[in-house]
């Protein structure tokens, strides 16, 4: 049968015979054609008709299996469709915008669309493959479980340039160690930009011609609406990459120029890092890891944002992750999944906080409970009361150094008591650029230098002084990869008493460090010396320690 031919089926008055139910379900066809009488929409029997391939191959299966709608019909830039459901138009609305056709929709009976969709799409393949795999000389690059309505922007031929582009943007960010791109339309050009070892970066800009359906396009990776420009959101993509797959969090929000997007890159292997690859040298190592095995109490990782605390947290549960513990953690987002953990996902819109998580989560009698930050005077409460009551309880805040936690919970209404009988640890950190290994060579540093950083004469004499001299292994920078600096303040009973008394924190800082604390330009000071850093990257990402 031709598409002229469907036409007479499709367009059938709702109440004539030829739109009758083929399928023999009367209930679900008067219902459809009430409705469709109520919108003004026609109804169609897809029993009867013969779809074109040229029509279905406009739509691969997985998109419409997704939203529930057959193409059923084209006419130039018409396109008509047929759904079951009226009120859902997020897959009309991806159609109309990504094949640049008008969408005309018709009903059908909702419970025939499967059966349709089973006769007409005979090869399982999306169409979109071998588009995607033209252009893409590598196989690694082409992207695995993607939304489905990404295949129909792959359709267009017109679109495969763009999406090449965004594979090679994507995939040449996660082989430079990128942790996030940024995405910026200006007013005359669209720049990208990736953030390698702590710094951004520019790279080629695309033409600003192409920003709009660069944007779409990972807007619809992301599986986050196209149709929406006015609103920031928020997605997630997964690519694979030489042999295994890589996440990136995604976060649009509207400018001046259009929407800028930018994309965090959670690579699992930063999950399953151990204590020593953070950072820590042997003797902090062994200390921290007697903390995080006591059997309750709450341990503190605090820190400006980007300073690596949540990958210092999931250090700590890859460490703990044993069949003989139960661990649960509430994050907001999920940002890594980790096998044998379980993890829940804070959900404001339902009510799912982290107060109301965490509460339920004692219920599950866990060992080990993660939070992902502490906010509020209700999520602080129950998580020291959780260390109160058997539990081992890990978490973040955001604090300037180790003692200003004690300040920054006390200033959310944490009672003094409380806080002094759970607490048992605040670990502050700073992330600073590593002496890239290809490229490193002795370095006198000047007198200025060795002032900022306050080393002693002995340690002067006993340092071998470092920096890298540029190569392609770190383009040019003479640094590769992070190290963390840590600031470990270990709550004993001198030091909980001075917090139920409510100890000034400069009296309080004075003490831990009389106690052995370093603080994290000392500790930045032994990585230096170590042949780790150098004095520039210690000296910018820490503040002078007073004496």
């Amino acid at each position: 049968m031709t598409a002229r031919a469907a036409d007479s089926l499709l367009f059938a008055a709702p109440d004539e015979p030829g739109a009758g139910p083929a399928d023999g379900v009367p209930d679900a066809w008067a219902a459809a054609r009430r409705l469709g009488n109520e919108l003004g929409l026609a109804t169609v029997d897809l029993n009867v008709l013969c779809i074109p391939d040229a029509v279905r191959d406009l739509v691969p299966r997985s998109f419409a299996e997704q939203h529930q709608l057959v193409p059923i019909a084209r006419h130039g830039k018409l396109l008509r469709v047929a759904i079951g459901d009226p009120f859902e138009s997020s897959g009309l609305d991806s159609l109309r915008y990504l094949l640049g056709l008008d969408i005309e929709a018709c009903l059908t009976p909702a419970a025939g669309i499967a059966n349709a969709l089973a006769r007409i799409y005979r090869d399982p393949t999306p169409s979109a493959g071998p588009l995607l795999a033209a252009n893409s000389a590598d196989e690694s690059t082409d992207f695995a479980n993607e939304p489905a309505n990404v295949a129909v922007a792959a359709t267009v031929q017109e679109d495969a340039p763009v999406i090449k582009l965004v594979q090679a943007i994507l995939t040449e960010a996660v082989r430079r160690r990128a942790s996030d791109i940024h995405v910026e339309p200006l007013e005359k050009r669209l720049r990208v930009r990736y953030r390698i070892d702590g710094v951004l970066l520019e790279m080629e800009n695309p033409p600003k011609r192409l920003q709009l359906a660069i944007i779409s396009r990972l807007k619809i990776l992301a599986n986050i609406s196209i149709a929406e420009k006015r609103l920031p959101q928020d997605g997630r993509l997964r690519i694979p990459l030489d042999g295994r797959s890589v996440d990136l969090r995604v976060s649009s929000l509207p400018t001046v120029h259009g929407e800028s997007v930018v994309m965090r890159i959670l690579d699992q292997r930063d999950v399953r890092m151990g204590l020593g690859e953070l950072g820590f040298l042997p003797d902090d190592q062994a200390h921290f890891e007697a903390l995080i095995n006591l059997p309750n109490g709450l341990v503190l990782v605090t820190g400006p944002t980007g300073s690596g605390k949540t990958t210092t947290l999931y250090g700590c549960l890859h460490q703990l992750n044993q069949s003989n513990r139960k661990i649960i953690t509430v994050e907001d987002p999920v940002e890594y999944q980790i096998s044998g953990i379980n993890q829940v996902q804070v959900h404001h819109e339902t009510g799912m906080t982290f107060g109301s998580a965490l509460r339920a989560m004692l219920r599950q009698a866990p060992n080990t409970v993660m939070v992902g930050e502490i906010r509020d005077l209700e999520t602080a409460e129950i998580a020291l009361n959780a260390s109160l009551t058997g539990h081992m309880v890990f978490s973040t805040l955001h604090t300037n150094d180790a003692a200003g936690a004690v300040a920054r919970l006390s200033e959310l209404g944490v009672k003094p008591f409380l806080l002094a009988a759970s607490l048992r640890a605040v670990v502050a950190q700073r992330l600073v650029r590593k002496i890239c290994q290809h490229c490193r060579s002795p370095h006198v540093p000047s007198e200025t230098e060795l002032a900022a950083l306050g080393l002693s004469s002995a340690q002067r004499v006993a340092a071998t002084f470092l920096r890298g001299t540029g190569c392609p292994a770190c383009a040019g920078t003479g640094y590769r990869g992070r190290i963390g600096i840590f600031e470990v303040l270990v709550i004993n009973e001198e030091i909980s008493q001075m917090i139920h008394e409510r100890a000034p924190l400069a009296r309080l800082r004075e003490r831990a460090r009389g106690r052995g604390m370093r603080t994290l330009r000392e500790d930045g000071a032994r990585k230096v010396i170590a042949g780790l850093t150098t004095i520039a990257e210690v000296v910018s990402m820490t503040v002078a320690d007073v004496s």
